[in-house]
C-alpha cells in the first residue's frame, strides 16, 4: 500500500516542469526497474502535453535499455551463446515488447518444412539447395543490400515478419536454422562480405586428411548463391585484398553480434536519434570478449 502511494506520488511530480525535480524523481522511478513501466504507460496516455509525454517516453526508454544491458552481460558471460536469442536481444533493442513466441514459432515452422526434405544420405550441397529451396522459393525470403535507412532489415523479429533483411540477419537465421539442423555452416568475415561456408566434417567420419581451411563451399545469405573457393580467391584478387586464413575462421556467435551491433548503429549515427547509436554500440562493447564460438 506504501508502495502503491509512492508510485501515485511519483507520477504526480512527474509533470512538474522543474528540472531538478524531475530528475530527482526520475532517479526514483527507475529505482523500481521496469515493473513500474505500466504506470508510466497509463500516465503517456493520459498526459496531453507533449512535452510531459517526452519526457515519460525517455524514462520508459531508459528503464527497457538498462534491463536490456543486463541481459546482454548475462548473455556475454553464458558459456554458450545461442543465435536466436542474441538475434532476439538485438531486435529486443526497437522492439522491447517483441513477441517471442512469435518468433520462436516462426522458425520452427521453417525448419521444420527444411528437416522434412532431409535424409542421411545427402551431400552437403543437396542440403543447402533444400535449405535454399524451402526459405527462397517456399517462403520467399529475400535478401537485400545493407541499407542505413532501413534498421528493421537488421532485426531477426522484421525479416521473419517482412521477408526481407540483410546479409547480416539473413546469415543469422540461415546458420541457427542449419546449427538446429546439424548442418556444418558458420559465418565468415571475409572483408566487406557477410558470407557463410559449409565446414566439411567428412575428415571426421572417414579418416580423411583434414585440409587448410576445412570448408566444402561457400554461400551467400543474400540469395543462397554457392561459391566456390577459387570464387572466393578470385574476389580477394580483384579487390587486392591479400589472402589470410584468419578470414576463414568461423565467426564466434559474440562476433556476429557485436557486428551486428555496430552495423545497427549506423542507422542513427545523424539527428535527434543519435544516442541510439551510442547505445547500440555500448551493447556491442559487452559483445567484446569471447572465448566462445557458441
Amino acid at each position: 500500500m506504501e508502495e502503491n502511494r509512492e508510485i501515485n506520488a511519483l507520477m504526480y511530480l512527474i509533470t512538474d516542469p522543474d528540472l531538478e525535480v524531475f530528475q530527482s524523481v526520475s532517479e526514483r522511478i527507475e529505482s523500481y526497474g521496469r515493473s513500474i513501466i505500466p504506470n508510466l504507460e497509463q500516465l503517456w496516455e493520459n498526459t496531453p502535453d507533449g512535452e510531459v509525454q517526452e519526457k515519460i517516453e525517455s524514462l520508459i526508454h531508459r528503464l527497457h535499455f538498462r534491463e536490456l544491458q543486463s541481459e546482454f552481460s548475462t548473455f556475454a558471460q553464458s558459456t554458450r551463446h545461442d543465435l536466436l536469442e542474441g538475434a532476439m536481444l538485438v531486435a529486443r533493442y526497437l522492439y522491447p515488447d517483441m513477441a517471442d513466441n512469435t518468433v520462436l514459432q516462426d522458425i520452427e515452422k521453417i525448419k521444420r518444412n527444411i528437416w522434412l526434405e532431409l535424409n542421411n544420405y545427402l551431400t552437403g550441397l543437396e542440403q543447402i539447395n533444400i535449405v535454399n529451396r524451402i526459405l527462397f522459393n517456399y517462403y520467399k525470403f529475400k535478401g537485400v543490400e545493407i541499407a542505413y535507412q532501413h534498421p528493421e532489415e537488421f532485426l531477426i523479429n522484421k525479416v521473419l515478419e517482412t521477408k526481407r533483411g540483410n546479409s547480416i540477419i539473413n546469415g543469422i537465421l540461415y546458420q541457427l536454422l542449419c546449427s538446429r539442423l546439424d548442418i556444418p555452416v558458420k559465418a565468415i568475415r571475409i572483408p566487406h562480405q557477410f558470407l557463410l561456408a559449409y565446414f566439411d566434417t567428412s575428415y571426421e567420419y572417414f579418416n580423411a586428411p583434414k585440409n587448410d581451411l576445412n570448408i566444402h563451399f561457400y554461400i551467400d545469405p543474400l540469395n543462397g548463391h554457392v561459391y566456390t573457393q577459387k570464387d572466393v580467391e578470385n574476389y580477394f584478387k580483384n579487390t587486392g585484398i591479400p589472402l589470410s586464413t584468419s578470414y576463414f575462421k568461423p565467426m564466434e556467435h559474440k562476433q556476429i553480434f557485436r557486428f551486428l551491433l555496430e552495423e545497427l548503429a549506423k542507422c542513427f549515427s545523424f539527428g535527434d536519434h543519435r544516442y541510439k547509436s551510442e547505445e547500440l554500440l555500448s551493447l556491442a562493447d559487452i559483445m567484446k570478449y569471447s572465448n566462445n564460438i557458441g
